[in-house]
């Protein structure tokens, strides 16, 4: 009864400045365990890395038990804290964004709470505010540079979460007031859960393509700003902690410049010179025949932690880990098949690897290398068509980024919200 009294005499003195935005009800994601059951089994599995690493064990050799472990706990994983894995995520070309916090807790002398807790892309720290009381008013703002990839899911580790004591005895964020660009954009209503929030957003926040990417650096950061209008109180403390915030979104399966696109009328152009408008020729799998297609959208960023594929003809195709291939039974294939079944519309998506036959124009071609490629480069691809999901990258067929909507995210308002 008294969190209910707290709630709601705090959120009604903001009422005022919030009666007409949006309200965004996050969807629950995975539950945190940092119990004794779970730190055994990061121990058991630490063991079993050094062993095999030792050659004590081998991977063919493992019990059912220990290969049960090794699916439960990520090998990208360095330890149970991590939020992100070292696999290729949206991290691979964003992350470069800063965080500012309008005050933080001061230091135990041990333990400190300063807003870089909130991307350090563990669990076992937080952000705590540094204003008396529950912290109203206080805010978290993220600046994004103007190339910067774009934002569609907004992940919460809400209070304190290191351990379920330390989660009930602070205070958590209840409702956010959330500003684009210093704007107004929604309330985001947290729950009262010891688990992920996710705010997936019906449209992606920040730039798409522009024609002139050099322009596009040369615009002002683009901002996320988080303000704190009520909150969960503490068992033991008035101070509210926020563990961790982090993103996912698009813009980063993509092509590297001087990739040559097949057009409708047979010729190529280099993917960076691809304007809207322009047909090019795209592959029917249901018909099993190619079709002129309209570029509906491009897009356009800067990535790091590409690979190169070479094929059996001596082709070479530059890109991102998530991108993916048409192979020759004409299922989609890449490096990296969960990302690719998560933020596009791409589907039963396999894995890419050495020996994989990819179709291409005359018949098919077999991948017979794979090197990852250090630094940054420009990379484009193809957002949307008018027809069909393909086009053709260097005589290879392979897909456009359409980003995935789930549509049990969307009511008929636009707002985000879970629906039966």
């Amino acid at each position: 009864m008294k969190i209910q009294i707290a709630i709601i005499t705090i959120f009604l003195s903001s009422n005022s400045f919030c009666q007409d935005l949006k309200t965004i009800v996050p969807v629950e994601g995975e539950t945190f365990d940092f119990g004794i059951k779970v730190q055994n089994d990061w121990k058991k599995r630490g063991q079993l890395l050094e062993d095999l690493a030792n050659k004590k064990k081998n991977w063919g050799d493992l019990t059912e038990e220990e290969k049960r472990l090794f699916e439960k706990y990520d090998q990208t994983y360095k330890s149970m804290w991590d939020v992100e894995g070292g696999g290729c995520s949206w991290y691979c070309g964003a992350g470069e964004y800063t965080v500012t916090t309008s005050s933080e807790l001061s230091s135990n002398g041990k333990i400190d709470y300063k807003g870089g807790n909130l991307t350090d892309f563990s669990y076992r720290t937080a952000w705590v505010e540094g204003k008396k009381g529950y912290g109203i008013g206080e805010y978290i703002k993220f600046s994004f540079a103007p190339n910067h990839p774009r934002v569609t899911t907004i992940i919460f580790a809400n209070g304190y979460v290191k351990s379920k004591k330390a989660w009930k005895d602070n205070s958590r964020a209840h409702k956010l007031k959330m500003y684009i660009n210093n704007q107004p954009y929604a309330i985001i209503e947290l729950k009262d859960i010891y688990s992920k929030q996710l705010v997936e957003l019906d449209k992606p926040l920040g730039n798409s393509y522009k024609n002139n990417f050099d322009k596009l650096k040369e615009k002002d950061n683009w901002t996320i700003r988080f303000e704190i209008l009520s909150v969960y109180k503490g068992n033991k403390y008035d101070d509210t902690a926020i563990s961790e915030i982090y993103f996912d979104g698009l813009d980063v399966h993509c092509l590297a410049k001087g990739t040559l696109i097949t057009m409708r009328d047979n010729t190529q152009k280099a993917i960076e010179d691809l304007i809207v408008g322009d047909e090019i020729l795209s592959f029917n799998r249901k018909s099993g025949k190619y079709e002129s297609s309209v570029i509906k959208e491009l897009a356009s960023q800067i990535h790091k932690n590409l690979i190169s594929i070479e094929f059996s003809n001596g082709m070479q195709i530059t890109c991102t880990k998530d991108h993916p291939f048409l192979t020759n039974n004409l299922n989609w294939t890449s490096l990296h098949p969960e990302k690719t079944e998560k933020d596009y519309e791409t589907d039963n998506v396999f894995k890419l690897k050495v020996g994989t036959k990819i179709k291409n124009r005359e018949s098919e071609l077999e991948v017979i290398k794979i090197d990852e490629i250090e630094g940054e480069q420009l990379t484009y691809t193809i957002v949307d068509l008018s027809k069909n999901k393909t086009f053709i990258a260097n005589g290879i067929i392979t897909g456009i980024e359409k980003l995935r909507v789930p549509a049990w995210y969307k009511n008929n308002s636009g707002l985000i919200t879970k629906t039966k």
